[in-house]
């Protein structure tokens, strides 16, 4: 079972953002560790990682620059979270922290009681 993109496009900046506290990288990059902590169960589209990379650059929550690749010796554009984009991660954190909350009192545990049809 994969994960819907409708579900997560909301939290696509968040993932990005998690992916860049520790160090800039680059969408490829970030694409394959998203795939990776999600156990396969989420697959980023590259149009909608390049789309975030767009809509957070405007917004100030990161900043791209040019650098080749060590391993590959390519030049690449690479992200880097900034000031402004951990304060966001803060919040979006937050408001995740309170969607689960009240989500998870319309989520049964279990199998559905007759009467639920």
């Amino acid at each position: 079972m994969s994960i819907s993109s409708d579900v997560i496009r909301g939290y696509n900046d968040t993932m990005i953002l998690y992916l860049l506290l520790e160090k800039p990288s680059y969408g490829y990059e970030i694409s394959k560790h998203i795939k990776t902590l999600s156990d396969g169960k989420y697959i980023i589209k590259e149009t909608t990682l390049y789309s975030a990379f767009t809509r957070m650059e405007k917004n100030g929550y990161v900043e791209s620059f040019q650098s080749q690749s060590a391993d590959t010796g390519k030049h690449r554009t690479y992200y880097r979270i900034t000031e402004s984009g951990r304060q966001y991660y803060r919040t979006k954190c937050d408001e995740w922290n309170l969607t689960q909350e009240v989500v998870e009192k319309f989520i049964m545990k279990g199998d559905i009681p007759n009467g639920y049809n």
